[in-house]
């Protein structure tokens, strides 16, 4: 039986307090950090850049799993990779050539990580599932902590688990938006790898965020 990793999302930390925040993921069993890269343009919010990822770096040596919803996406992939980025997650729609960008995480030496938005077809990834080490399946629109799960996307993880399958992919799947204690199960049962979580890590049984993390993983 596979072990499900955990990538709690800072979007929903004290951000006065991100460092000791992030010890306290670490503490808690966290496998990796997830960081919300938001530029008010190809979504609806700002959030954080390289300086404040490479201030972070120094709180933990687990994989900084950076999910960058930035348009154009392609001149900034240095830059966090700079910063301390492990993984590089890009969205197809963010840049002019998704194999160019590919090419460039793979050779600063990171991970590479391709995300589908909830109406973004697998069709337009298909090409480049053999050189990818992570698909982020968006079960939320981009852009704002706290939204609910939507249930339609489990069909999408269905169907990439399958194709990872037959084909004998390497790239874990990885679902991020609304996952909570009622839906984790659904979302493993489909093929998930990585279950992405902000407010039900810090939010829920109070702030125990070690029990939060291993509920989630053995849901």
């Amino acid at each position: 039986m596979k072990k499900i990793q955990i990538s709690p999302s800072i979007l929903s930390a004290d951000f006065s307090k991100l460092g000791d925040e992030i010890v306290k993921l670490e503490n808690g069993g966290a496998d990796m950090i997830h960081v919300d890269v938001m530029d008010g343009h190809f979504v609806p919010n700002l959030t954080i850049g390289p300086p404040i990822i490479k201030s972070l770096r120094k709180y933990t040596k687990l994989p900084f799993d950076v999910h960058l919803m930035i348009s154009p996406v392609h001149k900034y992939i240095k830059n966090y990779a700079d910063a301390g980025a492990d993984i590089i997650t890009i969205h197809p729609e963010a840049t002019d050539d998704l194999s160019e960008s590919i090419e460039l995480i793979k050779s600063l030496n990171k991970k590479i990580g391709v995300s589908l938005n909830p109406d973004t077809p697998i069709d337009k990834i298909k090409n480049i599932l053999s050189k990818v080490d992570l698909i982020l399946i968006m079960s939320v629109y981009p852009g704002f902590g706290g939204q609910k799960f939507m249930p339609e996307v489990l069909d999408k993880i269905k169907t990439l688990n399958k194709l990872k399958i037959n084909n004998k992919f390497n790239f874990n799947i990885e679902v991020d938006g609304g996952i909570n204690f009622e839906n984790s199960k659904f979302v493993i049962d489909a093929g998930a790898d990585i279950l992405v979580s902000g407010t039900t890590i810090f939010k829920e049984n109070e702030g125990n965020i070690k029990k939060n993390i291993e509920t989630l993983r053995i849901s």
